[in-house]
């Protein structure tokens, strides 16, 4: 078999540093969950993209009269949430499904629960907090309406991220649950150790249909022509 090679985050050439995860959803995840594996990486990518414009509403809410402090956090959020959150849950997501690992699905599930609270939170957009949020821009109108306009975008991209989360863990959840998925397999699997470095379906596949497969001896005789009972 080829050597799989890290591909992600795919990092131009010019920069000295190296993709530190292999993805290939056709590759590794049953075809079965692959749309739904890779609708909750876009989930990701879209958060990414809010916190993106989150910065920009933020750095308008000061401008308008508002806080900077609000703009440092939304740095801040940018730089900590898109890796950690692509770390924390998406992986142990990608990795639940490639291997049936029940700790990674456990993973996933209390750090995904506690981003869609977080989002939540940032959806409301508490002044001080670095988030653009509905109470943040709606009080915002009577200081400056342009900002206040800049600052909606994120509330809206904030919540439909939250309404998504709470899709797609419901939806996670359903087919775990559905599969025998339980908490004590997730321990299990954490106190043999094999949740660190879990095979993949392929891998399981492979050595069922080879060393633990029996074996006979010798071939079985069976009798011939009229010597049946």
């Amino acid at each position: 078999m080829a050597e799989k090679v890290n591909n992600f985050p795919p990092l131009p050439k010019f920069i000295p540093l190296k993709p530190c995860f292999y993805q290939n959803f056709a590759d590794e995840i049953p075809i079965d969950y692959q749309s739904l594996v890779k609708r909750i990486y876009h989930l990701w990518i879209f958060y990414c993209i809010t916190l993106v414009v989150n910065l920009i509403g933020c750095l308008a809410w000061w401008i308008g009269g508002g806080y900077g402090v609000n703009f440092g956090l939304a740095i801040l959020w940018l730089f900590l949430f898109s890796p950690c959150s692509y770390i924390c849950w998406f992986r142990p997501a990608y990795k639940g499904f490639r291997s049936d690992s029940s700790f990674n699905f456990m993973a996933f599930f209390f750090i995904f629960g506690a981003q869609f609270i977080l989002t939540v939170i940032q959806a409301i957009g508490i002044s001080g907090w670095g988030t653009c949020g509905w109470l943040a821009a709606t009080t915002f109108f009577s200081t400056s309406v342009a900002a206040a306009v800049f600052m909606l975008f994120p509330a809206i991209m904030f919540t439909m991220s939250a309404v998504a989360m709470s899709f797609y863990l419901l939806r996670v959840h359903k087919i775990y649950r559905g599969a025998g998925g339980s908490f004590q397999k997730a321990q299990d699997e954490w106190n043999s150790g094999s949740w660190r470095d879990p095979p993949s379906r392929e891998a399981q596949y492979n050595n069922f249909s080879g060393n633990s497969l029996p074996q006979y001896p010798t071939v079985p005789n069976y009798p011939t022509g009229n010597q049946w009972p």
